[in-house]
């Protein structure tokens, strides 16, 4: 008889999200990564028979979702442009806890020589975020190339003030940058005059 879990999946996800994101790829430990979850090693092995990687892909993956659900769908769906950006952002500062959790795409990213596994699907949710900013840019009424400088700046904005966060212990970096891309996008009329 199988002995019952100590942790559900999406707790454990989460544990293990926060164990990357403090530590990185390279510096989570399975000491560490068994202590964020309160599991033994045997224990995250058998429910991880890939080791650190598949908990890495799992934990990608599983925030990707997060995300794609989150700030992806409202950046790409339907109504009016600044009420989808309100609502990006606003998940975007739930995620990342006011700027006081570091950016997990840059914590998963090994230093490497560009052999690294999770490397493509970092580079894809990058990619994927840029996209859905420039879209929402279009509908706001700018041109493509524009939109897609847009898209580019935000995602920088969002991921470099996260490292200036980190680096600082100061979470204003981070509320600048969400009050700059709306900002851009939606310039004050009294900016213009």
């Amino acid at each position: 008889m199988a002995r019952p879990r100590t942790i559900e999946e999406p707790d454990l996800i989460a544990a293990l999200a926060r164990v990357f994101a403090t530590y990185g790829y390279d510096g989570a430990s399975l000491a560490h990564l068994a202590q964020g979850t309160g599991l033994q090693r045997a224990s995250l092995y058998h429910r991880f028979p890939g080791g650190k990687a598949q908990m890495a892909e799992e934990v990608l993956k599983a925030v990707g979702d997060w995300v794609e659900a989150e700030v992806v769908a409202p950046l790409c769906g339907a109504g009016p442009p600044r009420e989808r950006l309100t609502r990006a952002l606003g998940a975007f500062n739930r995620l990342y806890e006011g700027g006081t959790r570091a950016c997990l795409l840059n914590m998963l990213s090994a230093p490497g020589a560009g052999d690294e596994p999770l490397r493509p699907a970092i580079g894809a949710a990058f990619d994927t975020l840029t996209a859905a900013f420039a879209h929402l840019a279009r509908d706001a009424g700018q041109p493509v190339a524009a939109a897609q400088a847009f898209g580019e700046r935000a995602v920088m904005l969002v991921q470099g003030s996260l490292v200036m966060c980190r680096g600082t212990g100061r979470t204003a970096p981070f509320a600048n940058a969400l009050t700059r891309i709306e900002g851009d996008l939606f310039p004050r009329m009294e900016a213009l005059s």
